[in-house]
């Protein structure tokens, strides 16, 4: 939803009617991941897309029905469809698609929810969109944390610290179940959809209810400030991550040189990484790329950066020669075997590379991998499926 969120909201400011359908479960080779969501406007346009194309004819006919009707809908798509051709996925995987009618008079939290968004405030959004109750479908939950989001949540922990909570999914049980799990998507940032028991209980089925996870954009640090910091930067934003651009020389780290990075900062790299883990602003989606490779920076950062207890990647530039001495270095510092295993280095796929731009590219491909858990094969040359369900925990 976040895409079609400005859209969305200028629609629903303007008192309007809109039919919007959501991608809450993905089976096989899905093109479109949980929470990918199309708009049909009141002028009958159709803004955003569930499966990049493959089924939005249907979803569009479905959506115009569930706003002359108001009543939601559930349906899934596929090649099991009898009318496959028509409206199955040509890449032989499964969408189940929840379509609902938003206006103001359905869906009042919208506006505080699109503020929080925008300001990069964490909120989750659950709705119920599968019951035995009908009554129940439809109903939403909005989970805000107070404070910074705790990395454990993302296993599975329980917080009430601070948490405020507005609206129902249809009962006290349900609603703390659901209140719990959604903080933990927060900390992932991670979209889903959950299941329980009627009632919420943690063992049955029967009531799903999907959440989108609006926390803010992970961050991706990018340390020496050199022509491939300027592309890692321009690479990063595109990919969605909030950049900080760091290096102790304020000659070097200037607005003007890093357009693309949301802030440069002047500081030695290790106490600036230090600082920011102890201010809670680390988390295990955060992305750290060394690119200084020079040791009187570098070897004070890694000793920080990998004795961090969760981050999604850190990678360190340089020749395998700078490798090997960088290596030998963070030894004698003390560095174990297994937080050495931590570090991406020399930095990158190897897709022959050679300009900074073409780096970014095969930095970026390395972080996309391990996040998904890809190989960096050729998918011509792989077998089994194409997409992975979720991001590696």
């Amino acid at each position: 939803m976040r895409d079609v969120l400005p859209e969305l909201l200028a629609w629903w400011e303007a008192g309007e009617t809109v039919g919007v359908a959501t991608v809450v479960a993905t089976f096989r080779s899905a093109p479109r991941p949980a929470g990918a969501s199309m708009l049909v406007g009141p002028d009958d346009s159709a803004v955003g897309s569930v499966s990049g194309g493959c089924v939005e004819g249907a979803v569009y006919e479905l959506a115009g029905e569930v706003v002359a009707s108001g009543a939601p809908a559930l349906e899934r798509y596929g090649v099991s469809d009898d009318d496959a051709f028509a409206v199955g996925l040509t890449c032989g995987g499964i969408l189940d698609v929840y379509v609902e009618r938003v206006s103001r008079e359905t869906f009042p939290e919208l506006g505080e929810i699109a503020a929080d968004v925008a300001a990069g405030r964490p909120v989750a959004l659950a709705t119920v969109v599968e019951h035995p109750d009908p009554e129940w479908v439809g109903r939403r939950l909005v989970v805000r944390p107070d404070g910074a989001l705790v990395p454990d949540l993302a296993r599975g922990g329980r917080s009430d610290r601070g948490t405020r909570t507005s609206g129902t999914i249809g009962s006290a049980r349900a609603d703390d179940a659901v209140r719990d799990d959604a903080l933990g998507l927060l900390a992932s940032g991670t979209n889903a959809t959950l299941t329980y028991g009627p009632d919420g209980e943690r063992r049955g089925e029967g009531l799903r209810v999907f959440v989108w996870a609006f926390a803010p954009h992970p961050r991706l640090l990018v340390f020496g400030a050199i022509d491939f910091a300027a592309a890692m930067a321009r690479v990063g934003s595109f990919l969605g991550y909030r950049v900080t651009v760091c290096d102790a020389r304020p000659v070097f780290a200037t607005a003007s040189r890093f357009p693309d990075a949301d802030e440069v900062v002047v500081d030695w790299p290790h106490r600036y990484l230090a600082a920011q883990a102890e201010a809670g602003a680390v988390d295990p989606r955060t992305v750290i790329t060394v690119l200084t490779h020079d040791p009187k920076f570098d070897v004070p950062l890694l000793e920080v950066a990998l004795r961090l207890p969760e981050v999604a990647y850190v990678g360190a530039m340089g020749s395998r020669r700078t490798h090997d001495d960088r290596m030998a270095r963070l030894k004698e510092a003390g560095l174990t075997d297994d937080e050495l295993a931590r570090l991406s280095s020399p930095i990158g796929l190897d897709l022959g590379a050679r300009t900074p731009e073409e780096t970014a590219i095969s930095i970026a491909a390395e972080i996309i991998a391990g996040r998904w858990g890809g190989t960096g094969e050729r998918l011509g040359h792989t077998h089994g499926r194409i997409h992975r369900e979720g991001p590696l925990a």
